[in-house]
């Protein structure tokens, strides 16, 4: 047997390749609310605050849901999606589908039922990682409803299209890399420019025509 130093070592080696060869949306599947809303993309996942919510499949925060306690109480599924009786009395006493957001829960959940949950999630990921990098990057401690609704709302190429244009702004602006106030501001007016073009109202307060 090899020594203890020896054997530490052989442990933290055989962690780090369980933790390479991990689905990469694993994560994802933990944010995949059972009615169709991706917990990545709230406002309530993305705080760093002590009451931040860690996503709908995790923890006893969920246990208020009637659509959780349906889906896993009840039917044992994974979606609404899964279930015969979607969309039952349940699901549409909740008034989904009455403004951007709910009405972007039922159209993931029509994706999932389409491609997948596999590359649902693997599509959600890529929303995730878009508004982490706009919250690290372009936050200046305002904006995080903003980009968390842009990119729920908003394509992951418009994102990615309205991040590089803002670069391209600020760069012939010259603008001061430590002025976080400065690029938020751009980001986000390119944002709700290209969203607007598309009949997107990012807006908060807002209703969609």
């Amino acid at each position: 047997m090899p020594p203890p130093a020896e054997r530490k070592q052989l442990a933290v080696a055989e962690k780090g390749a369980e933790i390479s060869d991990m689905d990469p949306v694993e994560e994802e599947r933990n944010l995949a609310g059972y009615c169709g809303i991706f917990c990545g993309l709230c406002t309530k996942y993305q705080s760093k605050a002590p009451s931040r919510c860690i996503g709908c499949r995790l923890g006893e925060q969920h246990l208020w849901c009637s659509i959780y306690r349906c889906c896993v109480m009840k039917q044992g599924v994974s979606t609404c999606i899964e279930c015969d009786e979607y969309p039952c009395e349940r699901y549409v006493r909740r008034a989904w589908g009455t403004d951007q957001e709910s009405r972007v829960a039922q159209e993931n959940l029509e994706r999932i039922k389409r491609v997948g949950l596999q590359v649902w999630l693997e599509e959600q990921r890529e929303r995730r990682l878009l508004v982490e990098e706009l919250l690290d990057t372009y936050n200046e401690g305002r904006s995080m409803s903003f980009y968390c609704r842009a990119c729920t709302l908003m394509s992951p190429n418009l994102v990615s299209k309205a991040v590089d244009e803002a670069r391209e702004i600020l760069a012939n602006n010259q603008a001061d890399d430590s002025d976080i106030k400065a690029k938020a501001k751009t980001v986000k007016l390119v944002l709700q420019d290209l969203a607007a073009q598309c009949g997107i109202e990012l807006r908060l307060g807002k209703k969609s025509k």
